[in-house]
């Protein structure tokens, strides 16, 4: 479509997610679930199941109108740029991912559209990916939130198989089940690390201020409609099921106080516009997860109803940090003044956006921050951390709808300009839409309030609040707020100044622990390379054959499946012979000083197994077996033949015994598990099945070949590839290596002489790369 229509591709492609708005609208406020289902994978008990309900098709109305918004805006704000048809494709994505999250039903259909979400917003976060930054919080974003990806999917695996609950629709029918389960405990830990992990609470927030190395499209996007909300919409969607514990009562005010705090504080400490934004983002993520904290009905209103402000508003907010960006060619706060005139309808979004930041009426914020102070006032503590997260709210706002567009305008913005069309579409709708939302509250509540805080909760609730103020403590505590924040907001540079002394003080943050952790983990694991993979064949195989024994030997011991040693006694000549054979061939081996010696006396071992099949009447199997044995025998001679060894093995007594220790418990471990599974009875079947029709099904009486060639044909066939590719990378790399040895001998002195190159073997941790 780029290529197409260039810039005015947003235009078609923005009408896929219009479209499948208004197909979402249409029986919005729905009391019951629509439920899809299809088999997926069945084996593992896993259908690709979606839910559709008032919650989730409140996000989906959010994730398809905003984002309609978006894919306009984003065709204007990156029309010039050759790769926005790819950036269009990686957006479509992000919306697809966070559609299926938000209405999926089976636990492990959400884990995947889950961690969808990741990748896409690793792939936008990256997007310019020749910034170091940029890379950078591609990487810390993926980490952070693919791990809490990981703690979902333990968490629907554990639900599935301890619990038996593998949908949503389940779990949530099954909400006193889960609390008075064992499981419980862990499965909340699981839980709330996805949550938080992915809702960016304290200590998992950096992530979130780092993505803003995306590209502004993305940043309003993910803050206002995606997902950020991913985790909330966890939380609100399991809070039926997992909620009302003192566990859920403690743990989630817990940490979404002190996101409150910290997001809130750290947007004071910063001077770009849209590092501003995004810790007021992290602020107000905390202060949702708060309210789900604490559960009550008026909570889960207050709750769901700053949800909806708050994506509105942050949209519209975003879409202008990267309008000012675009018309005046800066962000920073310092730099930036005096816009009002020559950018007056990108002032005027902003100051409507800003203000239903602020609370004021009456906008939908008005109508959020009101029921915010209504479920927090029979806690005084909780009450006293929204009224101070909240007037830092509104030094945010102000500082992002004022100070670039007041007082003088600096001579270095003398070129600065509106935006286009296309810029100004999405934050002025989005703006429009949060104060026609709290003036016809009477009509909001009904389509998206109510629907979504029901489901919530389990039972059905309407919500009955207005941006009409009604005299009474909330509205006090809204005005205390406004104060304090306009304060706030005067003495902004003092308090900058403050935080960063503060900041400066402490040192040590999440951000550089997450950039220690990585470096440690890096250390770590070439440490363990180096230690594993040394290089040393003996080594690798001595390891191998251990495992090989452990994996016999302890289930036969803690099993107690140990079987009872045969009675040799009655072993006749026939058998006794090429035993005797055997133990010959194994003292040879023991004996030889000479590698040579002790391959052709191991080849013994094989043949005297051959006449052993023969003497109990399996002629086939002993040629097969005698077949192989030569060959295996032939090949290791050519290959010690070729490999510039020392004739004999000149091994330590120690490395003796303990080679010798592995071979003995690989030996009798093999030996036991033969034992044991002869001890059981025998079904003749697949036996009798091949002798029956090796000869009219494959035209062969020799039995062994015709499995090996024609029943178990495609297994022989893939053996052989694989052999042939080991060979090939094995010939390829015997290429590479005369090239390295000429290499290397032509930059040693005296390349004049004859000298023999020795082996490339590479020293410390450039082994392990």
């Amino acid at each position: 479509m780029v290529r197409l229509f260039g810039r005015a591709a947003g235009w078609p492609l923005a009408l896929l997610p219009a479209g499948a708005f208004v197909l979402l609208f249409d029986g919005a406020g729905r009391a019951e679930a629509l439920l899809f289902s299809a088999e997926w994978v069945p084996s593992l008990s896993i259908r690709l199941a979606f839910r559709l309900d008032g919650l989730s098709q409140g996000f989906a109305l959010l994730v398809t109108g905003i984002g309609a918004l978006l894919v306009l805006y984003a065709a204007g704000y990156l029309g010039r740029r050759p790769d926005l048809g790819r950036f269009l494709g990686f957006v479509f994505l992000f919306m697809g991912a966070m559609l299926g999250l938000v209405l999926a039903d089976d636990l492990v259909t959400l884990a995947v559209f889950w961690e969808l979400t990741s990748i896409a917003s690793f792939l936008l976060i990256g997007f310019d990916h020749e910034r170091e930054a940029s890379r950078r919080g591609a990487i810390q974003a993926l980490v952070i939130t693919g791990g809490g990806g990981l703690a979902l999917l333990a968490a629907a695996v554990l639900l599935g198989e301890g619990l038996g609950l593998r949908t949503l629709t389940e779990v949530l029918a099954a909400g006193d089940t889960i609390r008075d389960s064992a499981l419980y405990g862990p499965l909340l830990a699981l839980v709330l690390l996805a949550a938080f992990t992915k809702s960016a609470q304290v200590p998992f927030h950096v992530w979130l201020p780092n993505a803003m190395a995306a590209p502004t499209p993305v940043s309003a996007y993910l803050h206002s409609a995606t997902m950020v909300k991913a985790g909330v919409y966890l939380l609100l969607r399991l809070h039926p099921a997992f909620g009302g514990t003192p566990a859920w009562e403690t743990i989630l005010p817990l940490f979404g106080g002190a996101t409150l705090l910290t997001g809130a504080a750290l947007a004071l400490r910063q001077t770009d516009l849209k590092l501003v934004l995004a810790y007021t983002t992290v602020g107000s993520l905390g202060l949702i997860v708060l309210l789900i904290g604490i559960g009550t009905e008026a909570a889960i209103e207050a709750a769901v109803l700053y949800l909806l402000a708050h994506a509105l508003f942050k949209g519209a907010l975003f879409t202008l940090a990267g309008s000012i960006d675009h018309g005046a060619g800066t962000r920073d706060l310092r730099a930036l003044g005096g816009l009002r005139r020559v950018m007056p309808a990108t002032f005027a979004a902003a100051l409507l956006a800003a203000l239903s930041m602020a609370g004021m009426t009456p906008f939908l914020g008005f109508v959020a921050k009101e029921e915010v102070y209504a479920a927090t006032l029979p806690g005084l503590a909780v009450t006293l951390v929204a009224v101070m997260g909240n007037a830092a709210m509104v030094a945010a706002a102000g500082l992002v709808a004022l100070r670039p567009f007041l007082g003088p305008r600096p001579e270095a913005l003398s070129k600065a300009h509106e935006g286009a069309p296309l810029l100004l579409a999405a934050p002025v709708a989005l703006a429009l839409c949060g104060l026609l939302a709290g003036v016809l509250s009477g009509l909001f509540h009904p389509v998206f309030s109510n629907a979504m805080a029901s489901a919530a909760l389990g039972r059905g609730v309407a919500i009955g609040a207005s941006a009409m103020p009604h005299p009474g403590l909330p509205l006090l505590l809204s005005a205390l707020t406004i104060a304090l924040g306009a304060g706030l907001y005067l003495k902004a540079d003092a308090v900058r100044g403050g935080l960063a002394r503060l900041l400066g003080a402490i040192g040590w943050g999440p951000d550089l622990g997450f950039d220690q952790a990585m470096r440690g983990l890096i250390r770590a694991s070439v440490a363990l390379t180096a230690r594993l993979q040394s290089g040393r064949l003996d080594r690798y195989t001595a390891v191998a054959f251990a495992v090989f024994a452990l994996a016999m030997l302890v289930p036969l011991i803690l099993g107690d499946a140990l079987p009872v040693v045969p009675d040799l006694a009655g072993i006749g000549w026939l058998s006794a012979g090429p035993a005797a054979l055997i133990l010959v061939g194994i003292a040879v081996v023991l004996a030889a000083r000479e590698r040579l010696v002790a391959v052709v006396a191991l080849g013994i071992q094989g043949l005297a197994m051959a006449l052993l099949f023969a003497s109990v009447g399996a002629p086939d199997l002993a040629f097969t077996q005698m077949m192989v044995e030569t060959l295996s025998v032939v090949i290791l001679v050519f290959v010690l033949l070729r490999l510039d060894l020392k004739p004999s093995d000149r091994r330590p007594p120690r490395y003796r015994l303990a080679d010798g220790a592995v071979a003995l418990a690989g030996g009798l471990g093999l030996a036991l598990l033969i034992l044991a599974v002869s001890e059981t009875p025998f079904d003749a079947r697949l036996s009798d099945f091949y002798t029956a029709m090796s000869a009219p099904l494959a035209h062969g009486r020799n039995i062994v070949n015709v499995v090996i060639v024609d029943f178990r044909g495609l297994d022989t066939l893939g053996e052989i590839a694989v052999v042939l590719a080991a060979g090939l990378a094995i010939l390829g790399l015997l290429g590479l290596r005369a090239p390295a040895e000429t290499a290397l001998r032509k930059t040693r002195p005296g390349r004049g002489r004859k000298t023999a190159a020795a082996p490339l073997k590479p020293a410390g941790p450039e082994r392990s790369s």
